[in-house]
């Protein structure tokens, strides 16, 4: 599909978002140093990030529930500039996590109203490619805008990187102030009644699967670092060529995924899953060997964010009531299970579990995501109208 300009309005303003969320783990030993803290506390600002996605995206979701969709997204975009202004010129470790938690805030409402606005931008056939668009500004942003926003932090400290994060945030808010169409209202009927659709399992089930995807991911995508260095063998500037080309695989199966999800949702998220679980069982076996971990990671990243917008369609189709506040939480959702997927890696390295293991333990989560989404076959009522799996 063509890449419009209100969607394109919208890629920027994830790719500030993305970019703002992941350059911190770069800087983190100059955040340390300038703020007088270890850098074991410097990552939790990481944490406080991911923590602040979950809890703020009801309470944000709830604040702009009966606001017209475009006035949502500029205040968000407003609320996310200023936070970044905040970081940027924060003076202490605490003011810092303060302003990176209210940064955080902006981010799952954003993403979760962003992706009904995009769905409605185009046909039906086309609202699945439509929503990864605008999520490929996120995986743009691991490509581009982290290496990029890293090296200027390097190079003329890490504030900088927080003003050309806020001078995105800026060009996002104008692009979608000029071109994002006015006419969309928000959700009416009040807060209860939209609850009380969210607490249907139709709508619980898609959740489930996202926090499971995500779950599966981080739990190797964490710790791929010392998997690479440790188990694969390569260099630092080795594995910062990996971890580029897992960016590019992530963008790609994010495209790739949209399009597939628009010929058949369901039938998309039960093949990642089984593909996913198949790619992560064969890097358990050749985790040692260079080249064909690097193939099967970038393989294993474009799977994993094919699941992205099919899973947001899909909240959005069983959340006919509560679009916006649906989708907003499944943004949460993905969120909790980085941080779920982050805890159960240690758990398991901690218990002994060897680095080059780690991919059976996602593989093993994966097949769990692939069970839910099977139990839909059975009981094909908790699937929306607009998914079958013969549409």
């Amino acid at each position: 599909m063509r890449l419009s300009l209100p969607i394109l309005a919208l890629a920027a303003a994830s790719f500030g978002i993305g970019t703002t969320e992941f350059v911190i783990m770069g800087l983190l030993p100059d955040v340390a140093r300038s703020l007088l803290v270890t850098i074991p506390q410097a990552g939790y600002l990481v944490s406080g990030y991911a923590l602040g996605v979950v809890i703020g995206a009801p309470l944000v979701a709830m604040a702009t529930a009966g606001m017209p969709r475009k006035a949502a997204l500029l205040s968000l975009m407003a609320l996310f500039t200023i936070g970044n202004v905040g970081c940027a010129i924060a003076p202490d470790y605490n003011l810092l996590m303060a302003a990176r938690i209210v940064t955080a805030f902006a981010h799952g409402a954003f993403f979760g109203i962003g992706a009904v606005v995009a769905s409605n931008l185009v046909p039906r056939e086309q609202r699945a490619q439509a929503v990864s668009l605008m999520f490929a500004g996120l995986t743009l942003a691991n490509v581009l805008g982290v290496p990029f926003g890293t090296a200027l932090g390097q190079a003329a400290g890490w504030r900088m990187a927080f003003w050309a994060v806020v001078a995105i945030g800026v060009v996002a808010f104008i692009a979608i102030l000029r071109y994002v169409p006015s006419g969309m209202p928000g959700t009416k009927g009040g807060l209860g009644r939209e609850f009380r659709a969210l607490g249907r399992w139709p709508v619980l089930l898609p959740m489930l699967i996202s926090t499971t995807a995500s779950v599966s991911m981080f739990s190797l995508f964490t710790y791929i670092t010392p998997l690479l260095e440790g188990v694969t063998g390569l260099t630092p500037h080795g594995v910062t060529g990996a971890l580029l080309a897992i960016g590019v695989g992530l963008t790609i199966g994010n495209l790739i995924g949209g399009r597939l999800a628009d010929k058949n949702l369901l039938s998309t998220v039960i093949g990642a899953f089984i593909c996913l679980a198949i790619v992560l069982g064969a890097l358990s076996l050749v985790a040692h060997l260079v080249i064909p971990t690097i193939a099967l990671l970038v393989l294993w990243g474009g799977i994993a964010f094919a699941l992205v917008s099919p899973l947001q369609i899909w909240v959005v189709d069983a959340a006919t009531d509560a679009p916006n506040l649906a989708s907003t939480l499944n943004q949460g959702a993905f969120n909790l299970g980085n941080a779920v997927g982050a805890w159960i890696g240690g758990i398991a390295i901690n218990l002994g579990v060897h680095y080059g293991h780690l991919p059976l333990l996602a593989a093993c989560v994966a097949l769990a995501g692939l069970a839910m989404a099977l139990t839909t076959l059975i009981n094909r009522k908790v699937l929306p109208a607009q998914i079958s799996p013969a549409e």
